[in-house]
């Protein structure tokens, strides 16, 4: 979602200069190492986020496990 707030309004304005007949947009060379360092960063948080995501899953997954009536006649674990 961060890339689409950050991507679209670039992709207008040089969408825009293309319908006006200008050239190729020309983005100054520390800018664009500056927006390849946010897009790296960006994707190093979106792989964060799902191994959080993962994790979450997994421990409710755990605690319904814990919190289901054990199988076996009468509600009651074997060796009980």
């Amino acid at each position: 979602m961060p890339i689409t707030a950050i991507g679209w309004p670039l992709a207008r304005a040089a969408a825009k200069r293309m319908e006006r007949g200008e050239s190729a947009a020309r983005i100054p060379v520390d800018v664009t190492a500056r927006l390849e360092r946010m897009e790296q960063a960006i994707d190093s948080i979106a792989v964060e986020v799902e191994r959080i995501s993962e994790g979450q899953r997994f421990t409710t997954k755990l605690l319904a496990e814990r919190t289901a009536p054990p199988p076996g006649p009468g509600g009651t674990p074997p060796g009980r």
